[in-house]
């Protein structure tokens, strides 16, 4: 009795929970087919960062049942990739995934979308920008380019580059040529870098050839993949240019207003999975990728003290005077530098001080 009387009100609410799921799937069907497309700054090689876009693509498909779908292409294949931005801006293409210091020649403010010297780790880089007000500002920035940003994707803390030669004093630097991109050239020149900045695919050749002589990229699951470590063995640590370098995906401010309702949702909801999904792929494929490169003949080495110690006062003093000619870089760094404050002393407290005591316990083991 109990049973049939169960099985009787089941059906009742299968028949109240299709009737309500009916309108939904009306009004879906009312919605147009609409196809875009994605312009990346990464070549294919690059899973992780490459992957992230095909991540997006994917799951807006199918959070619109198809309708909605978006074609991402490698870097090159649309547009050069340091010219995303301006393909988005300019409605070549409708969205696109990139590194937002790659645009720091048009403005410095570009890099808090992405990384500053010494700035925020990935935890509180997405802190900043989900709670801390960094959209908002972020946003407001974007407008004058007509563009929309949203998170797409951390590589967490990188490394400090491959050098042809070890790095021990700040003299060492003097006339390096290096691939650098962002704020962090601007630093790594006053410190007597040369700096250049080039796209992933020409590293390899030009450390070969000797037009460079180091250069930073990401860390060693994408290191590996273009095998720096050939011809620059010196791997350096840490890479404090990019303590929490953020990707961005691009849409054209026009283009997203078009855009129904339900088409936005999508985008806000795949885009947050591929961004928590990248980091979280680094940091599972790093460890086994940097011991791989070590029996390769990597040698890992660390900056020292002093080192770091130039590069922090060289990119305080680079920021302070960008701030102070440059009215859209202060209105962010201002309250971006409180943010950073609090969150580095909340981190000592506790996550800190936990994370050095379990490197230090399970050393040798």
């Amino acid at each position: 009795m109990e049973r049939r009387s169960f099985l009787k009100k089941a059906a009742v609410g299968a028949s109240v929970g299709a009737a309500a799921v009916a309108p939904t799937l009306a009004q879906a069907a009312d919605l147009p087919t609409i196809n875009w497309r994605l312009a990346s700054s990464f070549p294919k090689n690059l899973d992780t960062i490459f992957g992230a876009s095909e991540n997006f693509t994917k799951r807006v498909a199918q959070l619109t049942g198809g309708k909605f779908t978006i074609r991402a292409f490698a870097a090159g294949e649309i547009v050069p990739a340091l010219e995303v931005m301006d393909a988005v801006r300019a409605d070549t293409v409708e969205m696109g995934h990139t590194a937002a210091y790659y645009y720091v020649g048009k403005d410095a403010t570009f890099a808090f979308d992405c990384a500053v010297p010494f700035g925020l780790t990935s935890r509180q880089q997405t802190a900043w920008f989900e709670h801390g007000g960094g959209r908002d500002l972020m946003r407001e920035f974007y407008k004058g380019y007509n563009i929309v940003n949203f998170m797409g994707g951390n590589t967490g803390t990188q490394m400090g580059g491959w050098f042809r030669k070890e790095i021990k004093t700040v003299a060492d630097l003097k006339g390096l040529k290096m691939r650098i991109s962002g704020l962090a050239g601007r630093t790594m020149a006053r410190l007597g870098v040369v700096t250049q900045q080039l796209p992933a695919a020409d590293i390899y050749p030009s450390l070969e050839k000797g037009t460079i002589d180091a250069a930073e990229w990401v860390g060693p699951y994408d290191d590996e993949k273009i095998g720096i470590y050939k011809v620059a063995p010196f791997y350096y640590a840490p890479g404090w240019w990019e303590a929490g370098p953020q990707l961005s995906f691009y849409i054209n401010l026009k283009e997203w207003e078009k855009l129904p309702k339900q088409y936005q949702a999508a985008i806000e909801v795949a885009s947050y999975e591929a961004h928590v999904g990248m980091q979280a792929s680094y940091d599972a494929k790093n460890p086994a990728a940097l011991a791989r490169l070590i029996k390769n003949g990597a040698k890992v080495r660390f900056f020292n003290k002093a080192l770091l110690d130039a590069g922090y006062k060289a990119a305080t003093e680079m920021m302070e005077e960008e701030a102070a000619k440059n009215p859209k870089f202060k209105k962010i760094y201002e309250p971006w530098k409180v943010f950073r404050r609090e969150q580095n002393t909340w981190a000592s407290v506790a996550e800190a001080s936990m994370q050095n005591y379990l490197i230090s316990a399970n050393k040798g083991q």
